[in-house]
């Protein structure tokens, strides 16, 4: 019989270095030739990212071996780093941000060294015209972290000459050359606008020496997105776009003509934080295999459907999906699987894993449970809730687990029903976990997304708030035992929730944003890309200034509602760590415990083994102590006052 154990005490195989070796995980996935191809994080290799290949018969070898570094800083979160063209394998590393060619001879630089190191920034990176790869240059042109220029580029193979392509907007997704090699198109977008707001669909005419003519807008608007384009013939493409409030796939005529292939209250797209992500790819005879909500469906223009596919799969990713053999290949997940590299036979109804699934402890894996909640105002919020799962303990007679609620960043991510061993590390252990959608989640229409519009600190917070307490008066959570965790935008609301609300007794505060006017603006703390992200999060500047002073969870830090735990990479460029400096700064002294880990090159999120480590038992150790019990198999975290 199972020993009786409270909440929270209870040991568990999921480790904290098992979490970490799944911490990587494959991405950028394509097709070379007849072969499936990757690039894959490696949390023990210092975070590095390595260029596999599935051996045909089984298995996988690299590419390219250590300490080549597939990944590059465009936009700061990376975009599709690398292409294989002409049999040469071109990418970008990211010690230097250069591009690279791999050769029979070995691997060499097609890109020069720039003045100061990683100035320079290249990606995704696709073909061009022969011979050529084409993608977005990205050039650090002042002392500001704002101070950049982006340009498309077309980069030779055989001896790394460079050719300007043109420009059309402040940010832009690399050019697409047409059947014909007629025309380019790509889609750009400026401030203050991010790419989920509005973006336009550019064509242009390719010259005679190769660069480009006055482009024309297709597509798009200011209150128009889009997040993919494909060439479907010299006169057509293929875009995902939403006028009508859902990311559906349209035709675009060369004329500007649209037409909807399938519409659906569906979203077959997603925010395009990545340039160079790929929501659909198109199989042939009107069919295309489409993300509905992340979830593989096959769109068939004939019937006007959206037809799900892989029910097994409930998380297919936008960095992995390449049309394969008599399907898709890609990057996917489901409630009892890790992300893995698949391929899916579409008519045989056939899954086959390129990767393996590593041997779990599934009995100690949570089932995810899709929630819907609703709040005071009557706003619906969706939510994956896990319950505690733990065959070998039974927790006693009338106990009630602890509830951590979980905020996702972006604030545009969303969570999916999938299995995720950082949650199954706290659920296995007694805890029950909440990963709230809340207002402003993308994978529910615009107007879903568009709930958190100048509201960013006030929806977010109450939609967390809601779910929490509701879960309480289920007899689902301990209200006396109630903490939220969230990192980089999530880090932004779990501290605004612990400095604005008293519903919970502690928080984890991971890489956060914490002042929102020292972040913002050209003369701001953050990088290009999301500089005037918050005019839209919060409101314009200078006419809502007070508004960003008062929603900031360092000016609101006295009023701090319990202990807090702050984890912060050093090399972080989109939140940097003087944001989190700021607020613990300001604790020492108090009373409140608290305690604030600093890890040493890591960027933002962590992907080194030691630190994922590191990182999760410290949490554990925290919540322990704060909640009264002492947590099993981990190192006791130290605690300031």
């Amino acid at each position: 019989m199972s020993p009786i154990s409270p909440y929270g005490t209870w040991s568990s195989p999921i480790t904290a270095a098992e979490v970490a070796a799944a911490g990587g995980g494959p991405q950028w996935l394509d097709v070379v030739g007849e072969e499936v191809w990757w690039a894959e994080a490696r949390p023990g290799e210092q975070g590095r990212v390595a260029l596999v290949r599935a051996v045909p018969g089984g298995g996988t070898e690299d590419v390219l071996p250590a300490p080549w570094n597939v990944r590059n800083r465009l936009h700061e979160y990376g975009g599709r780093p690398w292409v294989a063209v002409g049999g040469v394998v071109v990418f970008t590393h990211w010690a230097d941000q250069r591009v690279y060619a791999q050769r029979p001879e070995g691997v060499v630089a097609l890109t020069p060294e720039p003045a100061r190191p990683q100035a320079v920034r290249y990606g995704d990176l696709g073909p061009g015209r022969p011979g050529e790869v084409w993608a977005v240059r990205e050039r650090s042109v002042g002392e500001r972290p704002a101070d950049i220029e982006r340009e498309l580029v077309a980069i030779a193979v055989a001896d790394g000459a460079e050719r300007v392509l043109g420009a059309s907007h402040h940010f832009l997704t690399a050019a697409k050359l047409s059947p014909d090699g007629r025309h380019a198109a790509w889609f750009g977008w400026d401030h203050p606008a991010m790419p989920w707001d509005g973006t336009e669909l550019c064509v242009a005419p390719v010259l005679e020496d190769g660069t480009f003519g006055p482009h024309r807008v297709v597509a798009g608007g200011a209150d128009v997105s889009v997040c993919q384009v494909e060439w479907e013939s010299a006169d057509t493409l293929l875009a995902l776009l939403d006028p009508d409030g859902w990311w559906n796939l349209h035709r675009v005529g060369l004329d500007g003509t649209l037409t909807n292939l399938a519409p659906v209250e569906q979203e077959l797209g997603g925010p395009l934080w990545k340039p160079g992500a790929r929501w659909f790819v198109s199989l042939g005879g009107g069919r295309h295999a489409v993300l509905a909500s992340s979830r593989l469906a096959v769109l068939d223009e004939a019937a006007g459907s959206v037809t799900t596919v892989a029910h097994q799969l409930t998380a297919w990713s936008s960095t992995g999906l390449a049309a394969y053999d008599d399907g898709v290949a890609g990057v996917a997940a489901g409630p009892i699987r890790e992300a893995g590299v698949v391929h899916y036979a579409i008519d045989a109804d056939l899954l086959t894993d390129l990767t393996e699934q590593p041997e779990l402890a599934v009995a100690h894996v949570p089932v995810p449970d899709e929630r819907v909640f609703t709040t005071a105002d009557g706003e619906t919020v969706p939510v994956v809730l896990y319950p505690p799962s733990n065959p070998e303990f039974i927790a006693p007679e009338g106990a009630v687990p602890p509830l951590l609620v979980h905020v996702h960043g972006g604030p545009t991510g969303q969570h999916l029903p999938v299995l995720d061993l950082e949650i199954a590390y706290f659920t296995s252990r007694g805890f029950a976990v909440a990963a709230v959608n809340y207002g402003g989640s993308t994978g529910f229409g615009r107007a879903y997304r568009e709930r958190l519009r100048e509201q960013w600190g006030v929806v977010d917070v109450a939609d967390c708030v809601a779910v929490a307490e509701a879960l309480v008066a289920a007899g689902l959570a301990d209200g006396e035992r109630l903490a939220v965790r969230g990192g980089s935008a999530g880090g932004f609301t779990a501290a605004a929730s612990l400095t604005t609300t008293k519903t919970y007794r502690a928080g984890t505060v991971m890489y956060p944003i914490v002042d929102l006017a020292g972040w913002t603006g050209d003369g701001g703390e953050t990088h290009d890309f999301e500089s005037r992200y918050l005019e839209g999060l919060v409101g314009s500047l200078p006419a809502h200034r007070q508004r960003y002073v008062d929603r900031s969870p360092l000016a609101n830090a006295g009023a701090l509602a319990g202990p807090v735990l702050f984890q912060q990479g050093l090399e972080d460029r989109i939140c940097p760590p003087e944001q989190a400096d700021r607020f613990v700064a300001g604790l020492a002294g108090r009373g409140i415990p608290y305690a604030y880990q600093r890890f040493p090159g890591e960027q933002h999120g962590f992907r080194r083994a030691e630190t994922i480590v590191a990182a999760l038992e410290a949490e554990l150790s925290f919540y322990g102590q704060v909640f009264g019990f002492e947590a099993p198999g981990v190192p006791r975290l130290e605690l300031s006052r």
